[in-house]
Order: structure tokens, then C-alpha cells, then sequence
């Protein structure tokens, strides 16, 4: 029976990453003594926010690098695990069942992933790789995906490769967390559980990790860090041929159980679930105002240690966070992240499924086809203005404490990054205008979810800040506001990719007309626009929004083509020179029908 993915303890990616970053196994004379490896590197490479590509291929990858991440400002891309894996089907979790350390997967060969190393580095962004140590296949035996014979406790390795002697003892499946013994020793859902703390073991997985450095890997995600004890990573990082190299473990934390992400930052960074789940809370019960304290609290990992996300491939799955099911919590979430001054963040981008194993859209073979932004199901998260727009806001307010923090004691937050960017938050039903002070230097802003800089005008609202640090403007409702000094009007910058975000799911079939009509008033000089989630309606850019016509006001109507059988999520936005508002509420959605025309009848939301 192939190993089911792990339901809510399970650690996905992360635990292997434990494996890279830690203290050195020396020996002094005949006695084996412990001595500190250098510390790990605090964050990861150059201190930018990063993106996770969950089952990206290293075609797809690379082309994003050059095209999306590097112009965005993304400092680093976490590629899934690169090696050989088991062939049960098209299941996502087949990449976490080694069979092999060879680089050869569904997503793409050895030759793929070092060009796609290469063409990410061009373009200023480096490579973490999400790596799996603490077990093989739980597979009885069988060909891997490029061509290896394996068998029950029998795979081929760097060296000699593993045997019945190099797995523990226990094989049975973990029955209690709070067991360390079980835990450490003992199989996760059936997956063969490696004796991390054989010297033979330890230099296989050392040089698995090597061979990624060579190719110009500069980190490693540890997948299931907790299932493996702390100095054996320790042990093993102490191997690597440069352990100057970035390391984050996933080890899920739960109140009550043995082992916690604390006991591995001796050897890297770890994740900080507590976060993520922290952070759904709070939006889903429209508790924002208590996010003003969060770094501060005692139960999170010190702020320079700890991996944050909104979600990851398990946690979107179990339901333990937020995801791009969410819908304006998720999106604000993602600006709340990337704006508060509290950990390293992680954008997460994967693709939409019914199935809980469902995988990446695939080839007949089971290769994984590359990622289309607005094709098929991926949600291309990582492109929406909530997230690359404000990995640039990070990056300009590097360095930068809260400032001028303001909140109505519930759904609606507002503050500063010194004098370098501001923020607002409106997860309420209705927009939010006021005069909000700030610390940033007078003058005119782009603000950044609603657009960018274009040229010498912003694409979305523009946001004037007088001499007093004082500036007027609205919040939409569930959305929010962002300027920071790289984005001006003129000079300061160089404006960020327009995003696609969540693209539509179902067939790809000739397309059918919807005749989108709203009843609105306006006032002389506005005109309003559709705009959603679909590349036809803007990718949820008000500047290549979908004008509507006034010729039947007051309702404004315009029809768009659409891919039929899809549903669209959108919005109507009333537009005056270089303003916008939008209307209040969630994203409407529509099913696109399968011929013909669809006349829609909406009314304006206040």
C-alpha cells in the first residue's frame, strides 16, 4: 500500500532542512568531542522575502525567475524535492518517497535543474531546495522514477546505498507524539525511517546534500526535521563542503509534545506554525487589532530564527491555516505578512484541487507539466499585487521598526515601517476612510495593491502625504493599502510585475460571453470597470480593467469572453483619473456558461 500523506502531524519539507545547519562533530585525539559549527546564517540568502513553488518544474522555475521573481524583488525560490522518487501515481506526495539521491524527478532532470539553478542566480534570485533524509519510499519495492530498482529497505546510494542495517529498529507506525522514542525511531505512515545517527547514514544524506551544492544550491528546506534528533542534523551539516549554506527545518510545533522547533536552531532556522495558525484566527474572527503585539509574544520562535508563511502544501490541505480558498482573508493575510517586521516570510503558490492527494496537472506519462500562470489550476499566488507588490514594500522597509500604529479595536489596522512605507488593513465589510498619520516624507505615493508606478503616474490610487505625515484616503473593504518610498509617481523605483492571481479552474473550452451589468451611480468624470481574477478581466489590475459602457445608465454593462465551464471571481471598480474604489464585499463569482451569452444584473456595493 503506498504511504498516505501525512495528515495533520505531518512535516512535509521542512525537517530535512534541520539536517544542513549544525554543530560540528569533531574529533579530538582518540575521544569524539562537540564542537560549534559555525552559526547558521540568520535568514535566508539576502535577507528578501522568498517564494515557494510547490510542484513547480525546473523549466517553469526558471522562466519565472528571470520573468516574475527577480523583477518582483523575491530574494530566493524553494524548488520541491529534485530527487528520485517512487512511481505510485499522480499523488503530490510521491516527491516526499525517495527511492534515490539521483536528481531526476517528475519535475525535470539533473540537466534541467542545474540550468534553472543558473538562470534564477542571473536574475538575483537564489535556490533553496526542499530535501527528504529522514526516511525512503514506504514502497515494498518497484522501479523509482528514473529507472532504479529498490526494494524493502534495499535503495542504492552515493556510496553503497542503504540496507536493512541502516534503518531503525522499529517498524511500526508512530503511534504517540508524545513519545519522543516513537517519534525519532519509529515510521511515519509507513515511510522507512533512516538510523540518522549511523556515521554511514550521515555521510550518504551529506553527500546527497553536496551534489545540490554543487549545482549552486544555497539552502535546504529539511522535510520532517522533528523525526529526526537535533545533533544528528548537527552531525550531518558538519559534513557538508560549505556550511555556509542556509537551512530551515519543519518541525510543526504542539503544545504539549516533547519536541519543539526550539531544539533545532543550533543547526538552522525552523518554521513557525504557530504563526500561520495565529494569523487565521485572528482574520477569520476579525481580530486584526490584536495583531499589534504578535511579535512580542512568548510562544514564537525569536523573530530571526523563525520561517513564517501564511500556508504550505500540508496546511492548505488539513485546513490547519488559511489558503487561496480563503478569499480576501487570504489575500490580507499575504499584506500583513510581507508588512510586519516579524520573521523571514515565505509567499506560497501552488495549484487548486478537489482531491486532498490530487497532483500538479500532468502528462500522460506523469511528468508534470510547467506552470502557465492563468492556465489550468495553478493559483500563481506569488504574481498577485498582495504579494509580489508588497515583497517590494519588504525590501524598501528593510531594517525598519512599527511605527504610528493605529486600529478601531477590531477588523481595521493601520501602521508604519518608520519612515520608509505604510499600511493599511480593512478586513471589514465596508471601506474605511480616514486621515491616517504616518512618519514618511511629504509628497505624492502609489499605492501598491491597487497598482504600481507606470511611467510617471501610479496605475492604481495615488496617496499624498502633506508636511505633517498626515494623509487621507480610502481602504477598501477586505482589502487594503500600501506605499512605501520606492513607489512614487515619479523616480523611486522600478515598478513590479502586474499580478495574475487565482487563476480559473475547470476545462479549457472555446469561450462564451458574459454581459457584465452593474447599476451605479457616478458623478461626472468617473466611469466604472470590471476587473477579476481572469487574464480577459485585468488580473485584478484596475489599470487593464474591462471598461463598461454608460449607454444604458444607470447601469453600465460591457461583455467579456471567457473560457466556458470556468468560474470567475470579480469585482467592480469606479475609476476617476488616477483613482479607484472599489466596491465592498467579497469577490463575486460567475460561472462562465458553455455557449451563448450570460447577462449578469448586479447592483453597486457601498
Amino acid at each position: 500500500m503506498p504511504a498516505a500523506p501525512p495528515l495533520r502531524r505531518r512535516r512535509p519539507l521542512a525537517a530535512t532542512l534541520a539536517a544542513l545547519t549544525a554543530v560540528a562533530l569533531t574529533a579530538v585525539g582518540a575521544v569524539g568531542s562537540v564542537a560549534s559549527a559555525p552559526p547558521a546564517q540568520a535568514g535566508p540568502p539576502g535577507d528578501r522575502p522568498g517564494v515557494n513553488l510547490f510542484q513547480w518544474t525546473w523549466d517553469a522555475i526558471a522562466r519565472e525567475c528571470t520573468d516574475v521573481l527577480g523583477p518582483a524583488g523575491y530574494g530566493w525560490v524553494q524548488t520541491s524535492p529534485p530527487n528520485e522518487h517512487a512511481v505510485v501515481g499522480g499523488q503530490w506526495w510521491t516527491s516526499y518517497q525517495p527511492v534515490s539521491y539521483r536528481i531526476e524527478s517528475k519535475l525535470g532532470t539533473r540537466a534541467e535543474y542545474a540550468a534553472m539553478v543558473s538562470a534564477c542566480r542571473s536574475a538575483g534570485v537564489s535556490v533553496i531546495a526542499d530535501v527528504v533524509v529522514n526516511h525512503m519510499s514506504g514502497q515494498t519495492g518497484g522501479t523509482g522514477w528514473a529507472g532504479t530498482t529498490f526494494s524493502t529497505e534495499r535503495y542504492p546510494g552515493p556510496a553503497g546505498g542503504y540496507g536493512p542495517q541502516d534503518f531503525h529498529d522499529c517498524r511500526t507506525n508512530i503511534a504517540s507524539y508524545q513519545d519522543r522514542y516513537q517519534v525519532q525511531n519509529c515510521r511515519l505512515v509507513g515511510l522507512q525511517d533512516l538510523r540518522t545517527e549511523s556515521e554511514y547514514v550521515r555521510q550518504e544524506i551529506a553527500d546527497y546534500l553536496d551534489d545540490l551544492i554543487s549545482l549552486g544550491v544555497r539552502g535546504f528546506r529539511v522535510d520532517a526535521a522533528k523525526h529526526i534528533p537535533a545533533a544528528d542534523l548537527e552531525a550531518i551539516r558538519a559534513r557538508l563542503s560549505d556550511r555556509s549554506v542556509f537551512v530551515v527545518h519543519e518541525v510543526i510545533g504542539a503544545g504539549g509534545e516533547p519536541i519543539q522547533p526550539s531544539e533545532y536552531l543550533g543547526s538552522g532556522d525552523s518554521h513557525e506554525f504557530g504563526y500561520a495558525r495565529h494569523l487565521k484566527g485572528r482574520f477569520q474572527a476579525n481580530e486584526l487589532a490584536s495583531l499589534r503585539t504578535l511579535s512580542s509574544q512568548p510562544w514564537l520562535l525569536p523573530s530571526d530564527r523563525a520561517g513564517v508563511f501564511v500556508d504550505n502544501h500540508d496546511t492548505e490541505r488539513n485546513g490547519e491555516t488559511l489558503s487561496h480558498r480563503s478569499g480576501s482573508d487570504y489575500r490580507i493575510a499575504n499584506v500583513f505578512q510581507l508588512a510586519y517586521p516579524y520573521g523571514w516570510p515565505t509567499v506560497y503558490s501552488g495549484y487548486a484541487f478537489s482531491d486532498h492527494d490530487a497532483g500538479a496537472p500532468s502528462e500522460a506519462n506523469g511528468a508534470v507539466r510547467d506552470a502557465v500562470c492563468g492556465q489550468g489550476t495553478w493559483t500563481c499566488a506569488h504574481r498577485w499585487n498582495e504579494t509580489a507588490h508588497m515583497v517590494g514594500f519588504r525590501n524598501a522597509v528593510a531594517g525598519t521598526g512599527v511605527t504610528d500604529w493605529w486600529d478601531d479595536g477590531g477588523s481595521r489596522i493601520a501602521f508604519g515601517r518608520g519612515s520608509a512605507g505604510y499600511v493599511a488593513i480593512n478586513a471589514g465589510s465596508s471601506p474605511l476612510q480616514r486621515t491616517f498619520q504616518t512618519s514618511l516624507p511629504a509628497g505624492a505615493y502609489c499605492d501598491v495593491i491597487s497598482g504600481a508606478r507606470s511611467g510617471g503616474s501610479c496605475s492604481g490610487t495615488t496617496v499624498t502625504v502633506d508636511g505633517s505625515g498626515r494623509a487621507t484616503f480610502t481602504v477598501p473593504a477586505e482589502g487594503a493599502v500600501a506605499v512605501h518610498v520606492r513607489q512614487r509617481p515619479t523616480g523611486g523605483g522600478t515598478p513590479t510585475t502586474s499580478p495574475t492571481p487565482t487563476p480559473t479552474t475547470g476545462p479549457t473550452a472555446s469561450p462564451a460571453q458574459v454581459s457584465f451589468g452593474v447599476q451605479a451611480t457616478t458623478t461626472w468624470g468617473q466611469d466604472l470597470v470590471v476587473v477579476g481574477d481572469h487574464p480577459a478581466l485585468g488580473g485584478w489590475d484596475p489599470a487593464r480593467a474591462v471598461a463598461l459602457s454608460s449607454a444604458t445608465y444607470p447601469v453600465w454593462r460591457g461583455a467579456v469572453a471567457l473560457p466556458a465551464g470556468t468560474t470567475v471571481e470579480y469585482k467592480y471598480v469606479r475609476r476617476q483619473g488616477g483613482s479607484v474604489v472599489w466596491e465592498s464585499g467579497a469577490n463575486r463569482t460567475v460561472r462562465v456558461p458553455a455557449s451563448g451569452t450570460l447577462a449578469l444584473a448586479d447592483t453597486w456595493r457601498l
